[in-house]
């Protein structure tokens, strides 16, 4: 229970796909909304069903970074699992500076509702999102042994909020719905961009509230018979969250009761439909409180898995001459410190976009969702290039068998797509303000590492270790 509350605190997708709902209405409209959401999930299934089967037959800590390892040709090994490693590390790093600036944007809902005339600076929100990244790593730091009752209370606050959200806002807006054309009919196109890639960059909330799935095969040492469970949790977080945000936002655009106060409040999307419905600052307070606590418990559990990553990482040396102050365990608090203290510095550092970009949460969103893709695409390709001569010979009780390249074919069409699109700015003409940051995230990212391999990582990096040890471990039946 607490690894299944682990990954769908960690999808979290129904309170996931609000923070730049203005954005999506303004990049394919209700279209991209809910039929957006649709298209997200069946390449979500796709890619969660492909990592399913490798983690059922692999079943290794350091997931898609072990996997490449294992399945690439002895030539490419080392150098793929670098890079793999190196993606899932940023992106996990990227990933808590998402969820600290979920939390960051609904502060200014809260402030809002209140006291109208307050309008909260870009350097405010930046040091909220300090405040709620630094409040994940205390969490993990001192309060480590919490862990698994926080991540069962994540999953049944999560499940008790969407359905007393749900209920409250349809009662409070009826009978003032919106007609089915304007909820599943209207196409909104103010981008600049054509309407295809209009469709395709307001696909990008709904895409980034159904990722992270990756996160319960990191966790793997920690629960019971890894190699069984892991997979099962892994696509039943996928459907959960994939139902409930598809039936929340199809709630909120059937509530809303001005579309152009939605999208132009400073106050935010979610809270100005919360406010339209029950037409009561109290009712609104409250419902926006399930998402914020919701996106709380997600901050801290996205550190967990972040700093394992990295933890996992720093071992065999892939983060160059920082990897030794990264790998040991303290030895009164059992755990990775100083995998911690540096997976907060890089989503600080990330935050740092907060001050210089007008669309600040979907950059750094993108960056986050296009680097974990990323490592998901490179070993689901190397399975579909290899097929079943990847897992002859391992133990296995299950298989996708004849139909593996058509779901591995149809999760890499995704992840290509997506990973393309999300990169690009929301809007034309480009201003500095509206550009989007990903694209300096993934270079930076591609410098880094390049600088790394040269300087420390082709000389001391050789890959996974232990990898036999883990696999064992990994297949336990307890």
């Amino acid at each position: 229970m607490a690894c299944l509350g682990m990954a769908f605190m960690m999808l979290n997708s129904w309170t996931d796909t609000h923070p730049s709902l203005n954005l999506v209405l303004s990049s394919g409209g209700s279209v991209s909304v809910v039929y957006g959401c649709m298209v997200s999930a069946v390449g979500a299934l796709a890619t969660g069903l492909s990592l399913a089967e490798l983690c059922h037959v692999y079943p290794v800590t350091g997931g898609q970074y072990d996997w490449i390892y294992i399945l690439a040709p002895d030539h490419l090994k080392v150098g793929l699992a670098y890079v793999v490693g190196w993606l899932a590390s940023a992106g996990w790093c990227t990933l808590l500076g998402i969820c600290a600036a979920y939390c960051a944007s609904m502060i200014p809902g809260f402030v809002g509702l209140w006291n109208p005339d307050v309008e909260m600076t870009k350097w405010q929100i930046f040091l909220l999102y300090v405040l709620f990244a630094i409040l994940g790593f205390s969490l993990n730091t001192f309060a480590v042994k919490l862990l698994p009752m926080v991540e069962k209370t994540a999953f049944y606050w999560g499940v008790v909020g969407i359905v007393t959200v749900s209920i409250t806002v349809l009662a409070t807006a009826a009978p003032n719905f919106q007609p089915p054309k304007a909820v599943f009919a209207t196409f909104t196109n103010e981008t600049g961009w054509p309407s295809g890639v209009a469709f395709l960059l307001g696909m990008m909330q709904s895409t980034l509230g159904l990722a992270g799935y990756d996160a319960v095969t990191h966790m793997m040492e920690e629960m019971p018979a890894p190699s069984k469970n892991a997979p099962k949790v892994i696509m039943l977080a996928i459907s959960m969250g994939a139902v409930t945000a598809w039936l929340f936002l199809v709630i909120l655009l059937l509530c809303l009761q001005n579309l152009e106060e939605v999208m132009t409040s400073p106050m935010g999307p979610l809270v100005t439909i919360y406010l339209q419905a029950t037409n009561n600052r109290v009712a609104a307070t409250c419902l926006l409180l399930f998402n914020f606590i919701a996106v709380v418990f997600m901050t801290q559990g996205v550190v967990t898995v972040a700093s394992r990553m990295c933890w996992t990482f720093s071992r065999d040396r892939g983060l160059g001459h920082v990897s030794p102050y990264l790998a040991p365990v303290h030895p009164k608090l059992l755990v990775p410190v100083g995998s911690l203290i540096f997976v907060l510095c890089v989503s600080v550092v990330i935050g740092c976009i907060y001050l210089g970009s007008d669309v600040a949460f979907n950059a750094i969103a993108a960056s986050g969702l296009t680097l974990v893709q990323l490592s998901y695409l490179v070993p689901i390709l190397m399975a579909f290039i290899r097929g079943e001569a990847a897992f002859e010979g391992q133990p296995r009780t299950w298989s996708l068998g004849r139909y593996r390249r058509v779901v591995n074919g149809v999760s890499i069409a995704f992840l290509v797509v997506t990973c393309t699109f999300f990169s690009l700015p929301p809007a034309l003409p480009v201003t500095g303000p509206g550009m989007n940051y990903a694209v300096v995230v993934l270079a930076t990212v591609a410098i880094l590492s390049t600088l790394v391999w040269f300087v420390d990582g082709r000389k001391r990096y050789f890959g996974p270790t232990e990898l036999e040890t883990r696999l064992s471990e990994g297949r336990r039946t307890w």
